[in-house]
């Protein structure tokens, strides 16, 4: 079952979360524990549909459409800020009687997931960073975005040619990745013209621009609890500093993927799975 819910962001805003399986039964005195999954930059809620199903086994799991994303309002003006991605996120706990919830994020997602945890310890019982760096990302990166979003030939005319555009052709693919054209092919829609992307690049390049020139350690550090960082072996997060947000986190855990790029719970699932479940299955009953 896919279920769709519609939440109101902090200052109003319209909001569209999703559930892609039945909720787990339990007793009213013991339910079942909440995790909300929250994608990356131009991702959207259904990117974490395999992810959800096999959580819900356990979990009561739900998927976010961040402001901007997805089936979410996109508004002309924002905000797009960390504090609107961050109190959206927390509306949406608070509103889904989540709490004290999982939070398992990627890339972006991760760094709303545990801005959140840090200002909010109350709301989290633990934490899931994937592919996400604490580094500052720089001011050639974010030009590096605009000459890439700039690059794409829109409109497509069929989504065969998203899947192979995105997985074969775009430059910035080093090797054939099909995962990573059906990562794209999710997130467009079909107009009087062709197939374009449900979000705004310039809004996406507004998100982005609000965190990718600071680093993010001191957050970081004020996240108390469970959690677990996790990077694909290919992946934007490299090894050393994985490792080092690890040291900085006072109960942080190691995992790494083989064969996966930044899309890790995209490019291979199971290995993902297989990352994950044992660190959820160990998070304590009792909040951080």
């Amino acid at each position: 079952m896919v279920r769709r819910i519609d939440l109101t962001g902090a200052d109003g805003l319209r909001l569209a979360a999703w559930e892609f399986a039945d909720p787990p039964k339990g007793h009213e005195a013991d339910p079942a524990p909440g995790v909300l999954l929250l994608h990356g930059l131009m991702g959207r809620a259904s990117h974490w549909a395999s992810t959800a199903r096999w959580l819900s086994e356990r979990h009561r799991a739900v998927a976010l459409d961040q402001r901007g994303h997805g089936h979410s309002a996109k508004p002309a003006d924002g905000p797009f800020t960390r504090e609107a991605y961050v109190a959206d996120a927390a509306a949406a706990v608070e509103q889904l009687g989540l709490a004290p919830v999982t939070l398992v994020g990627h890339s972006m997602g991760a760094l709303t997931a545990w801005q959140l945890a840090a200002e909010r310890p109350d709301l989290v019982r633990a934490l899931v960073i994937c592919d996400m760096r604490a580094s500052a990302l720089g001011a050639a990166s974010q030009r590096e975005w605009e000459d890439w979003f700039r690059s794409w030939p829109l409109p497509f005319a069929t989504l065969a040619d998203v899947r192979k555009w995105f997985g074969e052709d775009d430059p910035w693919v080093e090797r054939p990745n099909p995962a990573r054209g059906a990562f794209y092919a999710e997130v467009m829609a079909e107009g009087p013209d062709g197939w374009r992307p449900l979000f705004s690049r310039r809004q996406m390049l507004t998100s982005r621009e609000t965190w990718v020139h600071d680093a993010h350690w001191d957050s970081l550090a004020q996240v108390r609890c469970p959690t677990l960082v996790v990077r694909g072996l290919d992946g934007e997060l490299g090894r050393a500093e994985a490792q080092e947000m690890v040291r900085v986190l006072p109960h942080g855990q190691y995992a790494e993927v083989p064969d996966a790029g930044h899309l890790v719970h995209y490019d291979q699932p199971e290995g993902w799975r297989q990352a994950v479940a044992p660190f959820l299955d160990a998070v304590p009953v009792n909040p951080c």
